[in-house]
């Protein structure tokens, strides 16, 4: 068994059809558990589903929300002068742009 096979198995047993970009999901749990904390990462992804949900699982939604959560896992536990002068770092600035995108 694989990630695919256990999604699958694991929505038949919630009985939900989604269309899942796990890629996108466990991007979020990295950056929470990194950042933050590690069991943020099962925390966020529940709330990002939870919040996923007010929104029928829309696609563009599900990567707005996202992009919402990795921003703010990737600024957590920074101070308020790191934060200002993030764009300073063009690496950072690339990332920044690709999460809006």
């Amino acid at each position: 068994m694989n990630l695919h096979d256990w999604i699958d198995e694991l929505c038949d047993v919630l009985d939900v059809e989604v269309d899942l970009d796990e890629a996108l999901v466990l991007d979020v749990a990295r950056e929470a558990a990194h950042n933050v904390d590690r069991p943020a990462a099962p925390i966020t992804t529940f709330l990002l589903g939870y919040a996923a949900a007010k929104f029928d699982g829309d696609p563009e939604e599900v990567e707005r929300l996202a992009g919402a959560a990795l921003a703010l896992a990737q600024r957590w536990d920074k101070t308020p002068y790191d934060v200002a002068h993030e764009d300073d770092d063009p690496e950072v600035e690339e990332e920044l742009e690709s999460v809006e995108a």
